[in-house]
């Protein structure tokens, strides 16, 4: 045995008026959208037919008259008064492609701001006005018109509730209408003031390129509330798509998604759609019009399909477009674009060789010579270096400059892939990360003499920085006002990372590692005092060899500082001993002997 469920009908129209959509404001876009929808019904039978919509409010009631095809009793009964009834849509023809909605279910949304919606309508195929009047309760009656219309068309009456009171003046209609419906294909009044253009501000046609430009500008600038670096022209013909993207004339944080602006055959979709453009396009703001995207339920947000996904993919295509031409046309503009939005561009060379390119050719590197493009860069250094992080660029290029050795900073995001990426566009394009413990090599040595002299000093030095696995050796290099260098080997680093591992484990895995880090060849890193810094001389000179231990430890602990090394417990330990150490001898030298 069959039966048929039970609905309540009340509930249904709570939940499509008041659940459905996000704020009450979006009945005036359902109301303008049912109208247009009539309209185009209509010129589909008669070109001719006039593509009008007037809006008028007073005293809490809302008027929308159209001049589009209207119904027929029968249609009222199927249309307006059967909820979900799609198949008598496409039969009637309601529910055809060049429509925005599908009659009916929109009007559902005059439930959020009224108890009572009214419908008269005059078809124009025939038949008399018609008047349908639905209540929030889910009921509703029809009837003739106490008057026939002059002509065909609709009109759908509000009478807004008192806790609605605010969605309903004169100046909140006229807002919401300009907002949904300011690039609709008709003439739309609200209380005679017209809010649509006849056409969309980037098919217009200007003057000229300068004035087309000026005009988008201004456009943007309304909309957004900036002044873009660009405008670009965005079509995908899949999508019956147009529209223009604006370039943010500031930084922009990558982390948050750009929002667009998206119509959907003219009637605004949504201000804040998300995903428009792929994710390293975060410098870029669209206004878009498109025919084939599909809504979601709501209409007001796009569903992400396989031709949404085509279209970003097409989009990000001609931000690229852009971007070459740019460079081929406008050098100075791509450097200040790049100056902002050098993000976005490293994101999209790290799997486009195009955009590979212009990072290579225009965009600025920190470097050991001062700011320059990797291509400068490798035509003065062809055996340059690049450092992985800021803290060993910052450590290094100073020194690395003075001996010659050329060095890149490529410690920021995407820089060390780009760097590695480099070899697919010119093979001779190879740049080798630095080993710090290599710079040793490039250093001058110190005068034999001078190191003669100064080997009870080294000796001390040795025993002072024996227990802290580390080095000592005496250099001559500039710049002289740096008295230590501290450099680590990547094996050192490993090492050193394992025997930190060892110490905090117990057991079998401290064996364990203990046994892998004797298996690793031994590296220490490196204590680098430099003899041409006066300092250095002063303590290389010292008869003491206690006081020349403290003085090892205190340039020890600071050459550690001013790379960004990690203090270990026992490098604290040496940089208070050696400061109390050095405290004491001072005091001492004030006092005298005693």
């Amino acid at each position: 045995m069959e039966s048929a469920f039970q609905v309540d009908l009340r509930g249904v129209v709570d939940l499509l008026s008041r659940h459905l959509y996000s704020s009450p404001r979006v009945y005036v876009r359902e109301l303008l959208q049912n109208a247009v929808d009539a309209i185009r019904a209509r010129r589909l039978d008669d070109p001719a037919a006039p593509a009008e919509v007037r809006v008028t409010v007073a005293d809490g009631i809302v008027r929308v008259h159209d001049s589009g095809i209207g119904l027929t009793e029968d249609e009222v009964h199927t249309l307006l008064a059967t909820i979900g009834r799609s198949s008598k849509r496409d039969e009637l023809g309601f529910a055809r492609h060049e429509f925005l909605g599908q009659f009916g279910i929109g009007l559902l949304s005059g439930f959020l701001v009224a108890d009572e919606i009214e419908v008269e309508t005059r078809s124009a195929r025939g038949g008399a006005t018609v008047r349908w009047t639905g209540l929030a309760d889910g009921r509703y009656r029809v009837e003739k018109a106490a008057a026939e219309r002059p002509e065909p068309g609709t009109t759908v009456t509000l009478r807004a509730r008192r806790d609605a009171a605010e969605w309903v003046t004169e100046r909140k209609v006229a807002e919401l209408a300009r907002l949904y419906g300011s690039l609709l294909p008709a003439e739309v009044t609200v209380s005679g003031i017209r809010v649509t253009e006849p056409e969309t501000p980037w098919s217009r046609s200007y003057a000229s390129t300068a004035e087309r430009r000026a005009a988008l500008l201004a456009y943007g600038r309304e909309l957004f509330g900036f002044t873009a670096l660009d405008v670009v022209d965005l079509a995908v013909p899949e999508a019956g798509l147009t529209g223009v993207a604006f370039i943010l004339p500031t930084a922009a944080n990558p982390a948050v998604r750009s929002t667009h602006r998206v119509y959907l055959k003219r009637m605004l979709l949504t201000e804040n759609t998300e995903g428009l453009l792929p994710p390293w396009a975060f410098f870029a703001r669209c206004v878009v019009d498109a025919s084939e995207l599909r809504p979601t339920a709501s209409r007001e947000a796009l569903y992400d399909d396989d031709l949404t996904e085509q279209t970003r993919d097409r989009l990000g295509e001609q931000l690229r477009a852009w971007l070459v031409r740019l460079a081929e046309t406008d050098p100075d503009g791509l450097r200040a674009f790049l100056r902002l939005h050098h993000l976005g561009v490293k994101a999209l060379a790290l799997h486009d060789d195009d955009m590979l390119r212009l990072v290579d050719r225009w965009l600025d590197y920190e470097t050991s010579d001062g700011p320059m493009t990797l291509a400068e860069f490798r035509r003065r250094h062809p055996r340059g270096r690049y450092s992985g992080t800021v803290d060993e660029f910052r450590q290094l290029s100073g020194v690395a400059g003075a001996q010659g050795v050329g060095l890149v900073n490529a410690g920021y995001v995407y820089d060390r892939d780009i760097l590695e990426r480099l070899p697919r566009i010119d093979p001779d394009a190879r740049l080798d990360r630095l080993d710090p413990a290599d710079l040793a090599s490039h250093l001058g040595p110190a005068d034999p003499l001078a190191e003669l002299e100064a080997r009870p000093f080294l000796l001390a030095a040795a025993r002072a920085l024996d227990p802290l696995g580390c080095d000592v050796a005496l250099r001559d290099f500039d710049p002289a006002s740096l008295p230590a260098l501290y450099l680590t080997s990547r094996a050192a680093e490993h090492q050193a990372e394992l025997r930190e591992s060892r110490e905090l484990s117990d057991g079998l895995w401290a064996d364990v590692l203990g046994a892998v880090e004797r298996a690793v060849a031994a590296d220490r890193p490196l204590l680098v005092l430099n003899h041409r810094n006066p300092l250095v001389r002063r303590v290389s000179g010292l008869a003491d060899t206690d006081l020349a231990a403290s003085a090892v430890e205190a340039l020890y602990g600071m050459a550690l500082m001013h790379g960004h090394h990690p203090l270990r417990p026992a490098d604290t330990a040496a940089l208070n001993r050696s400061f109390l150490g050095l405290l004491d001898a001072a005091v001492l030298n004030q006092e005298g002997p005693r």
